[in-house]
């Protein structure tokens, strides 16, 4: 980094904060956060507010989310006598009780002071059929590098001389009980241009890591390379993959690995390279990112195609559509039973369920509804190693809306029976509240959805403490959710919360996203522009009582808008941003993220680029709302780098800043739940401050 220094210190002098840990930034750091910690803890509901906050993150009521596991439902859960967390299980008939008896397999925070270690739970992979061994991923303060270690849970202790990988950006996989697939970092040349691994290795047990066998390579331009193992009893297969940018890939599929006299090769599986394969049982499953035409039929972006997995490996192309997008209707992903396909579906925005079914006859849908504007969303639970499985065609599915706590069913395929499991309690009082979803006219005339969700007694009378939030990118949607601690820190106050489903995200499928990428991603920026002036022209709100706020490209999302339309807001939350567009791709991640925003170093695209560039775009003339800076040190995703130069630019412009750090956290922004609620009330107590009724 210290050549890339001295290249750009002459047209940027704040390039020094972007050295993560070095003293002179930390100690930038320190001083911001002391006084933007003093600022706002004076908002008088400071103190009361993060109790809130926390009580709601640490309830015990709160719904644990389980993966199944043989005759095991697994979950990691947090709260106040264990803030780092409990991995733990129990049995489905445990789980259906009140107060369920959990077996702790890991206590993380005894772990974590045994060990001195400030660990962030990742995540396992256990070996199936009997789930007995597992890789545990442990991160140092919530970055997305991760400590990878063999578990016995028999002996509930790590393996000694056991299958470990130092810190790293890593992803495993198992082959077998003493072989595993590993894309880490192998040293110099094994890491793609985005810092992820481009080397996929098999490794066997006993071995040292050195002598592992290549098994696949991909190229540095890549975002990552990366492998999975199919082990369905019958249809085991094992695929490798190239993801050549953020929205392409290719894959091969492994063949003779264990045939006697035959060496192992990698044979390409055909698709369009913006598409999703995936396999299922006897089946290959394809989503669409563009229209695809086969023969004389043309399959439109955002359909998800179903076909015979022998046959399509042959070449043979003979696929059904399971789902056909339309104006409204998206796909928002999909999981399985053994024998059927539940497609979770967008209409509008709220969510949708149908479950697909094959017949002699074609496959035949069924749809389970919710009342709108809420979401549902599936899980699955077959576990295809046990025999006779009674969860066969049985998943987990899930209802919320902005108003209404989460509830977990069991749903069967096939059914309308649901079994009640679990649900949360209100967190808030919902007593006169409503929802409204409206539209707004973009600058090209798009109609723009959005959610207005009011507090009690609130009219339209331009004076509501009204906050806008946004992401708008990646393809990602924003649907309907409940948020006690919004519900508690916002609208008990008398705050509005509006949620704008701009272009770039997935609420319409990956048109919606598509119309608002590289050269034309001003586009969610005039989305979101346009949400503001429709909130202000009906009089929810006005500028004096408007905020936005967003979070990574969300950060970047209300940065832009405020260098463009400082007049329509009066507070800024921007949370772990991207905010200098000109370096974005040299920093940690960001190179994996230029299908998104274009190349900066091409210079057609930084002309359009740096139209929106935060960090290149402030001026000391100009009056802009006040913004908070938040980020974290440990997120190793979003470079800090972002937030600290654009506070410290616009500090020594003379504008309203104020900035905070948190050391731990990740691209989260927190490592637990007390940080997570002091976050959380931080920016409450910032948008208070500066929106409320005064």
């Amino acid at each position: 980094m210290t050549q890339t220094f001295a290249d750009t210190a002459s047209v940027d002098p704040d390039l020094w904060l972007e050295d993560v840990l070095g003293d002179n930034a930390l100690a930038w750091v320190r001083e911001r956060n002391a006084q933007s910690r003093k600022a706002l803890e004076a908002w008088p509901l400071f103190g009361q507010t993060r109790d809130q906050v926390r009580a709601i993150l640490d309830s015990k009521e709160q719904i644990p989310d389980v993966v199944r596991r043989g005759d095991w439902l697994w979950n990691f859960w947090r709260d106040d006598a264990n803030p780092r967390g409990l991995w733990r299980r129990t049995t489905l008939a445990e789980y259906r009780k009140p107060q369920p008896a959990w077996d702790v397999v890991i206590d993380l925070d005894a772990l974590a002071k045994s060990e001195n270690e400030n660990w962030v739970w990742h995540g396992t992979s256990c070996l199936a059929p009997a789930y007995e061994r597992c890789l545990v991923m442990l991160s140092r303060g919530g970055s997305d590098a991760q400590v990878v270690r063999e578990f016995d849970i028999a002996q509930r202790q790590f393996v000694a001389d056991g299958f470990t990988l130092p810190e790293a950006k890593s992803s495993v996989d198992w082959l077998d009980a003493n072989t595993l697939l590993v894309a880490t970092d192998f040293g110099p040349g094994s890491l793609t241009d985005s810092g992820y691994p481009s080397v996929v290795k098999r490794w066997s047990r006993g071995t040292p890591l050195a002598s592992a066998t290549t098994m696949f390579t991909g190229e540095h331009a890549d975002v990552a390379s990366g492998m999975h193992v199919d082990d369905t009893p019958g249809f085991e297969r094992t695929t490798f993959s190239r993801s050549l940018d953020f929205y392409t890939s290719r894959i091969w599929l492994l063949e003779n690995a264990d045939a006697a006299g035959k060496a192992p090769t990698l044979a390409p599986i055909a698709k369009p390279d913006d598409a999703n394969l995936g396999f299922w049982r006897d089946r290959v499953l394809i989503e669409l990112r563009s229209d695809w035409t086969l023969g004389d039929r043309t399959w439109s972006r955002g359909s998800l195609l179903v076909g015979d997995a022998a046959a399509y490996l042959k070449g043979e192309r003979r696929l059904e559509a399971l789902f056909t997008p339309t104006a409204t209707r998206s796909l928002a992903g999909y999981g399985t039973t053994k024998t059927r396909v539940i497609l979770n579906v967008l209409d509008n925005v709220a969510g949708r369920i149908e479950e697909a079914t094959p017949t002699a006859g074609g496959w035949q849908h069924r749809a389970v509804d919710a009342p709108f504007p809420g979401s549902l969303h599936t899980q699955e639970l077959h576990d295809p190693h046990v025999a006779d499985d009674p969860l066969a065609e049985a998943y987990l599915l899930s209802y919320t809306d902005f108003l209404t706590p989460d509830s977990l069913y069991l749903a069967h395929a096939g059914s309308d029976q649901r079994e009640l499991l679990k649900s949360r309690p209100r967190f808030f009082d919902t007593t006169g509240m409503r929802v409204e979803q409206k539209f707004a006219t973009s600058k090209d005339g798009t109609k723009v959805p959005y959610f207005v969700i009011w507090p009690q007694g609130a009219t339209h009378d331009g004076r509501n403490p009204t906050l806008l939030y946004g992401y708008g990118g990646f393809e990602i949607s924003l649907t309907p959710s409940y948020s006690g601690s919004i519900g508690k820190a916002w609208h008990e106050h008398g705050g509005v919360w509006v949620i704008a489903n701009i272009r770039g995200g997935g609420e319409y499928g990956p048109a919606w996203h598509q119309a608002a990428v590289k050269e034309n991603k001003e586009r969610s920026y005039d989305d979101f522009e346009a949400v503001a002036e429709d909130l202000i022209a009906t009089r929810v709100t006005s500028p004096r009582h408007l905020g936005i706020e967003g979070g990574s490209n969300g950060g970047l999302l209300v940065g832009a808008v405020a260098m463009r339309r400082p007049d329509l807001f009066n507070a800024v939350s921007c949370q772990v941003p991207l905010l200098d567009m000109k370096r974005y791709n040299k920093l940690l991640a960001g190179a994996s993220w230029m299908a998104e925003y274009g190349n900066p170093d091409i210079p057609a695209e930084w002309a359009w680029i740096s139209k929106y560039s935060p960090y290149q775009n402030v001026h000391r003339d100009t009056r802009y709302p006040p913004i908070f800076f938040t980020t974290s040190t440990r997120d190793d995703r979003v470079h800090p780098g972002h937030a600290r130069k654009m506070a410290a630019r616009m500090m020594a412009q003379g504008h309203e800043v104020l900035y905070y750090e948190n050391i731990e956290g990740g691209h989260g922004g927190a490592a637990d739940n007390a940080q997570r609620a002091d976050m959380t009330v931080l920016q409450f107590a910032f948008l208070w401050q500066k929106l409320g009724k005064q």
